[in-house]
């Protein structure tokens, strides 16, 4: 039986078929839309039976390629542009294609999960996967937040599993080709390894500069809640995955820089003394994020623990860590 991974080719997706591979799995089909760009090199090291275009794949779908031929569908494929304002492109490729493919998926009987967002909560800051605590802010939280709502209606009368993850603010492996919607971890790298310094947002939302505080998980857990949920097909629902954690700005910037300085034999140093020398600076805060910006985030995981997901999640200090000597070894070779 062959598994599907939509999105194979971005930043997730591509981590799931890796982590599929070594587990032993080899009859993947990864679907994506790989345009121009590099995304193609988040593939290069990883074992796949077929490529298929996002299009093509509807299609033969559809048609009825695969009836009876799949084990799951692992859909992380979509726009993640949170600022497009394309509003009917980011509809019919976030909404409207998710659709068609939960709708094949109950009707043949096929396990569906995937990808949701934390931006369905907006500038709230209850984040528990109820309805009067979803305020999306841009479209493509609308779009998110509208495929959840549908979610909501099939798990009633579903004929397959089928869960959705809210990825708060995922960092990691393989998502260079996000440019500039890759996470901060990646930036505040780049910026240090170009400028020496990294640079915060001066304070908002009524916190000082560079204590605004988010929920950054690792996409090695992200990860493992995708295949423990795909080992344990009893369970449908749409679930946070986070850290659990609030973690400052300046934390994150202060574990990225410490994990440099780890690696050049140099001890770690506080946020304080970082600011101090100038490693951390603050710049002002953008006007065009204004009343767009989630200031605070902080995944619930009581729906996913009471699911039976146990598993801990890495540290800020520890995930971070991690992830600089992977950048730092791809610089080397």
């Amino acid at each position: 039986m062959t598994i599907v991974v939509t999105g194979a080719a971005g930043f997730i997706g591509a981590n799931i078929v890796k982590a599929l591979n070594a587990r032993g799995e080899r009859d993947v089909i990864a679907v994506d839309r790989l345009g121009t760009g590099d995304k193609f090199a988040n593939l290069a090291d990883c074992d796949i039976e077929d490529y298929l275009e996002a299009d093509e794949f509807a299609d033969r779908l559809a048609g009825g390629d695969f009836d009876g031929e799949l084990e799951a569908v692992i859909h992380q494929g979509a726009c993640s542009d949170t600022m497009e304002r394309d509003a009917a492109f980011m509809m019919r490729n976030n909404y409207r294609y998710s659709l068609a493919l939960l709708e094949h998926c109950q009707d043949d009987d096929v396990p569906f999960y995937y990808a949701s967002s934390a931006s369905v909560y907006g500038a709230g800051t209850t984040f528990v996967e109820a309805r009067e605590h979803e305020r999306p802010l841009n479209v493509y939280a609308y779009s998110k937040f509208l495929f959840d709502q549908r979610v909501r209606r099939t798990l009633a009368d579903r004929t397959a599993p089928v869960a959705g993850f809210r990825y708060f603010n995922v960092y990691g492996p393989r998502e260079s080709h996000k440019g500039r919607m890759a996470s901060v971890v990646f930036h505040f790298h780049r910026q240090l390894a170009e400028r020496g310094h990294v640079e915060l947002f001066e304070g908002s939302g009524g916190y000082a500069d560079g204590e605004q505080r988010r929920d950054f998980v690792s996409v090695d857990d992200a990860v493992a809640v995708a295949l423990d949920f795909l080992d344990h097909p009893q369970r449908s629902g749409i679930f946070n995955v986070g850290s659990g954690r609030a973690t400052t700005y300046n934390a994150v910037a202060t574990a990225t820089i410490n994990a440099v300085r780890a690696r050049a034999g140099r001890p770690p140093a506080t946020t304080e003394a970082l600011v101090a020398e100038g490693a951390i600076r603050y710049v002002p805060f953008p006007p065009a994020l204004a009343g767009k910006y989630q200031s605070y985030t902080c995944a619930d995981l009581g729906k996913l623990r009471g699911a039976g997901y146990g598993a801990p999640t890495l540290s800020i200090e520890a995930g971070v860590a991690r992830y600089v000597e992977w950048l730092m070894a791809g610089e080397s070779r």
